[in-house]
């Protein structure tokens, strides 16, 4: 990076901070705080082990020094600024999770930078579903990273005490790791059948939440869907599953027609066919439905994170807390451009070339000088992919 980029970014960046005041988290004092500068030589040098005691007042901290990242801990401690971990004194830990669509099994390297953002929003969605529905925790906050993914911090008092090993078996979950099918489902004795005096035992997938409600939705949607079917359509379609033979196929499609209740119920005993394509489908479910998440991050009760409202020295783009009920519409690459880059045009140098959407418009620009709205030049700018040019 150029000088006269380089000064220009921490210029601009030290704008925006006495434009912008960022909220502090809870017990803002009691945490370690750490800091990436801008500097011109290879790499990154972080300022870390330090109490927001040293940096003195958040605000005027980064309208002076005009940092290129800025990071707090999800650790509270008795001495933050202590330069070990062992002479922090730890005392509890939010717990913080993070995904980035780098990590996503689903993105490519040829997905646009929209496209991998838009993958990453709905695995945001699945780890929602899980953090509120299934754990129940209620004190979260969603933020987008400022670059590729978002973060969730989980506040409850539950999690606050909670060990690395404690936290992984959330990880775990959430991720489907070590899932068995057979601790999914329950039994339930009942009285025989068609004259039998002894006892059966049925077998259910749980209809009220976790992931076996989640195989069951699968096994019902299927099932549905042969319902509406001809015959023959029918048993071709539950062929097509391991196991399932003409004959299983015909008397599982005549139960879906007569006795669809029992599927709704999750009763598996009703026909052995039902429990082959569950336990089929339970590796498809947490393939398909698990929350990719970057499991260092949440297992770590030291972890720093970035401090929403701050900006992403790799995009220009702001850190921005997003309110639950505006999680569907919110657009990063319109929503995250900061106010301080949207006023003026300015001259770079692009050395890397290409299609750039951002700010709601699509921007294809060849290696040469362009006069381009600031938010575009900054963000080209910080991830190497211009040069400031001479105004």
């Amino acid at each position: 990076m150029h000088e006269r980029t380089l000064a220009y970014l921490r210029g601009r960046f030290g704008d925006h901070y006495r434009r912008v005041d960022p909220e502090e988290p809870p017990d803002a004092q009691d945490r370690e705080w750490g800091y990436v500068p801008w500097t011109s030589g290879p790499g990154e040098r972080y300022a870390r082990h330090n109490a927001l005691l040293d940096l003195g007042d958040l605000s005027a901290f980064l309208a002076r020094e005009r940092p290129k990242h800025v990071y707090f801990s999800a650790g509270r401690y008795d001495d933050p600024s202590a330069t070990t971990m062992d002479r922090k004194g730890w005392q509890s830990s939010d717990l913080i999770f993070d995904l980035d669509a780098d990590h996503l099994p689903s993105t490519a390297p040829t997905d646009s930078y929209a496209e991998m953002l838009a993958a990453c929003k709905d695995a945001l969605l699945r780890l929602l579903e899980f953090l509120e529905d299934d754990f129940g925790f209620e004190d979260l906050s969603v933020v987008f990273s400022g670059s590729r993914g978002y973060h969730v911090h989980v506040r409850d008092g539950s999690v606050q005490r909670l060990n690395r090993d404690a936290r992984r078996e959330i990880v775990d979950y959430v991720r489907g790791i070590g899932l068995e099918f057979d601790a999914l489902l329950s039994e339930e004795t009942v009285g025989g059948e068609m004259g039998r005096e002894s006892p059966a035992t049925n077998r259910y997938l749980p209809t009220d939440g976790g992931w076996g409600e989640r195989v069951h939705t699968r096994l019902q949607n299927l099932m549905a869907e042969v319902r509406e079917m001809d015959e023959e359509a029918a048993l071709a379609r539950l062929q097509e599953f391991d196991g399932v033979g003409e004959r299983k196929a015909r008397t599982a499609y005549r139960f879906a027609d007569t006795r669809f209740v029992e599927i709704e119920r999750g009763n598996l005993s009703a026909h052995n066919v039902f429990e082959s394509l569950a336990e089929q489908f339970a590796p498809l479910v947490v393939a398909e439905e698990n929350a990719p998440i970057d499991e260092p991050v949440s297992t770590d009760t030291n972890r720093l994170i970035r401090l929403p409202g701050s900006l992403h020295g790799g995009s220009g783009l702001a850190v921005r807390p997003i309110p639950r009920e505006e999680i569907d519409s919110f657009d990063p690459l319109v929503d995250a451009v900061p106010e301080t880059f949207r006023s003026h045009d300015i001259a770079v140098e692009v050395t890397e070339g290409g299609t750039v959407q951002l700010g709601g418009d699509s921007f294809t620009l060849p290696e040469c000088e362009h006069s381009v709205p600031e938010y575009l030049g900054v963000f080209l700018m910080t991830r190497g992919r211009a040069e400031k040019g001479k105004q």
